[in-house]
């Protein structure tokens, strides 16, 4: 009686899963995933920040009587000085850079040397990202928008959202 008993037991198992194997929620069909409209929202407004500091920082570029070109990122960047080398700089070299960084309104809010791997993203991405288009000895001035400079959480001294003015001397 034992014996039938686990085969009974078996048996019903079997057919309660119609021989399917359980699924995950995310494997179910039919069902659409709810939304978390909080992050959706938090997505959406990004965008548009974004959208406006690209507007704001095109604006700036073209007041300017330097010629202020388009980099990756939203960026834009003039040349001051080309620098004194035909060396470019590498991705995985290691630069000494001299970088100032001020508010759109002249506030400055970092001056200083640094040593960085490029391409490590040991910088902002407007630096990271570009500096391999310039040659070492090369002084640039560059407007970077918030999601390529210092983002959401921004740091101890520049604040969150801060599209920034970034001056920088490759060594």
């Amino acid at each position: 009686m034992r014996k039938y008993g686990w085969i009974i037991i078996v048996a019903l198992l079997v057919a309660g899963c119609n021989g399917t194997a359980p699924q995950r929620p995310s494997q179910r069909k039919g069902e659409a995933p709810k939304a978390d409209s909080t992050a959706i929202a938090l997505m959406e407004m990004n965008q548009q920040l974004a959208q406006a500091a690209d507007e704001q920082l095109h604006h700036l570029a073209l007041q300017q009587e330097d010629p202020y070109a388009l980099y990756e990122r939203g960026v834009w960047a003039y040349v001051v000085e080309k620098g004194d080398t035909d060396q470019p700089v590498l991705a995985g070299e290691e630069c000494l850079l001299h970088m100032t960084v001020f508010s759109l309104a002249g506030k400055r809010y970092l001056d200083s040397d640094l040593t960085a791997r490029i391409g490590k993203y040991e910088l902002p991405a407007a630096v990271d990202e570009n500096i391999t288009e310039w040659n070492h000895g090369a002084k640039v001035r560059m407007f970077a928008p918030w999601y390529a400079a210092y983002g959401i959480k921004g740091t101890d001294y520049i604040p969150p959202y801060e599209n920034v003015i970034i001056e920088l001397n490759i060594r």
